[in-house]
């Protein structure tokens, strides 16, 4: 049985979007590794800008940093 666990950054996905994501994962698993539809699970978590960071800060303050045009780390 399949368990996708997908972490992504809260800030506008769509309901949309993410059944696209859903659907093409699971299309992709029973094409690639033969698994039927009815057994994979696929979880998306949204995870809040504050609450991701990577270089030493926040993604909030990353993303501020590059949208004023400064050096992000």
């Amino acid at each position: 049985m399949p368990f996708v666990n997908l972490k992504i950054t809260r800030d506008g996905v769509t309901r949309e979007q993410k059944t696209q994501v859903i659907a093409e994962f699971t299309e992709t698993l029973e094409r690639v590794l033969k698994k039927p539809p009815e057994w994979t699970h696929i979880v998306i978590e949204e995870i809040d800008t504050d609450d991701w960071g990577f270089a030493g800060v926040t993604t909030t303050e990353y993303r501020k940093r590059l949208a004023e045009g400064a050096k992000p780390a």
